[in-house]
């Protein structure tokens, strides 16, 4: 193996309420979407452990010396909030450690850290993502938007490797599936945008302090990253590359 990756995310809980005459009735399901990019991680060598959003409070490490066992942390469609309002504060009035911060210290010794586009990622949907002005902005390689930054594109948009001799792109196609959306973002001076999607950059890479940093601007699962994107021959190589640059 070549190291554990901490992925924070992708999971949610649906409560449906369904009407049929007379009767009204409720119920409620749990989904995950880390197949995809769980697989492309584990094909690449990386041992993948989960935290889904619900669980942050209870299993997210406690010290920035807790992270430095990864060799990188992804969040993925995790808002702010689930970060940096424990219930200790939020119920008890009690001033807690952020996590946001412990995630700061942990990239500015050596660590990794990438965040992956969508509805809960950067500032997302009507701007409840909420990361803008903490301490994930001031380490991402981007600048985020104020309010909602999503780019719905139903027909679908093409993806341009602008500088295919990157190494994020070592034997990826040069023709990507094409994507639903993305979180529009401005990438920061000197930082490296090897893709692009329009005139908005998908791949960002950058460096905080003594570590590395990753921006994806589109989803790693459906819907913005359809299934002909997750089953896209460059993938999983496309994502050993990216923990390739970040943790090599």
């Amino acid at each position: 193996m070549a190291g554990k990756i901490l992925f924070v995310g992708e999971s949610w809980h649906v409560h449906t309420m369904e009407s049929k005459g007379f009767d009204v009735f409720t119920y409620d399901y749990y989904e995950e979407a880390v197949g995809y990019i769980q697989e492309a991680l584990c094909a690449n060598g990386w041992e993948f452990e989960h935290i889904p959003s619900h669980l942050v409070e209870q299993r997210f490490p406690r010290s920035a010396e807790a992270l430095s066992q990864y060799a990188a942390v992804f969040f993925s469609d995790v808002g702010a909030n689930t970060l940096n309002l424990p219930m200790n504060v939020f119920m008890r009035q009690q001033p807690t450690l952020n996590k946001l911060d412990l995630v700061r210290e942990y990239v500015e010794n050596g660590g990794a850290f990438c965040m992956i586009g969508g509805y809960l990622s950067f500032q997302g949907i009507q701007g409840r993502a909420a990361y803008k002005r903490t301490p994930i902005e001031e380490i991402l390689p981007v600048t985020l938007l104020e309010g909602d930054d999503r780019v719905e594109k139903s027909g679908g948009i093409c993806v341009e490797a602008v500088d295919p001799s990157h190494a994020a792109l070592t034997g990826i196609p040069a023709q990507w599936p094409q994507i639903l959306g993305y979180n529009r973002l401005n990438s920061k001076e000197g930082a490296q945008v090897p893709v692009k999607v329009g005139n908005d950059p998908l791949l960002v890479l950058g460096s905080y302090g003594k570590g590395r940093t990753c921006a994806f601007a589109t989803d790693c699962a459906p819907h913005w990253a359809p299934v002909p994107f997750c089953t896209w021959e460059g993938y999983k190589v496309l994502w050993g590359n990216i923990m390739r640059c970040l943790a090599d």
